[in-house]
């Protein structure tokens, strides 16, 4: 459901429901306690607008991309080297296309003054 609102600017649960739940055979309350409980995870924000709820990503994609490898790459003691390598080797994964956005993005931090954090 994450997914599907990086892609739309906001939806209600009836929208998201029409959008991905019926072809997943997903019930409407099941669309609506999912979102409730990403909004509580502070992934979403919502509005209400006339009876409904309507629900918009609080975090960027990539936002939620970072934290949850600096989670996993603290959980292995915080190595310089180690958190270094594993990046490298991810890297290895990553077609050429994501590996020009991944150099592209570099470039745009140091650029931009932004600290490179390798933990």
């Amino acid at each position: 459901m994450l997914v599907h609102l990086w892609r739309v600017p906001e939806a209600s649960s009836k929208e998201v429901h029409a959008a991905i739940g019926v072809a997943r055979g997903i019930s409407v309350n099941t669309v609506q306690s999912t979102l409730e409980r990403l909004y509580r995870k502070k992934l979403l924000k919502r509005f209400k607008a006339s009876h409904a709820f309507r629900y918009a990503p609080q975090v960027a994609r990539e936002q939620l991309v970072a934290g949850l490898v600096n989670e996993v790459l603290s959980r292995f003691g915080g190595d310089t080297a180690s958190s270094l390598a594993a990046s490298v080797e991810a890297a290895n994964w990553l077609n050429e296309e994501a590996l020009h956005t991944l150099e592209a993005e570099l470039k745009n931090m140091r650029t931009r003054g932004e600290a490179l954090h390798v933990r």
